[in-house]
């Protein structure tokens, strides 16, 4: 079976941009290629800083569902493979106004 894989691009403009793929070399092509009307298509040059492989599309999906979701912080910690700090970041302050 195939693997399928999430990738994290940094942009020229330092945004990023998650996505998933089947063939993780050509996708990254057509990014820098601007083969596609993509979000990356304005910002490039783009440079790789995350890839990890899944066994299904579903999983990638899912997984790039979630990242996109994230604050930049917690992408930062993933691309660092600071595990703590996504931990960290997962948390939600629920700070009550005190009067």
């Amino acid at each position: 079976m195939k693997p399928f894989y999430v990738y994290i691009l940094l942009c020229n403009d330092q945004s990023y941009y998650v996505g998933h793929t089947d063939d993780i070399d050509k996708r990254i092509a057509e990014h820098n290629l601007a083969e596609s009307s993509c979000y990356t298509k304005d910002k490039l040059p783009v440079t790789t800083v995350f890839v990890e492989s899944f066994g299904t599309r579903d999983e990638a999906l899912t997984m790039e569902q979630q990242i996109k979701k994230w604050s930049r912080k917690k992408k930062e910690a993933l691309i660092a493979g600071d595990w703590s700090k996504i931990s960290q970041y997962a948390k939600k302050d629920f700070k009550r106004n005190k009067k």
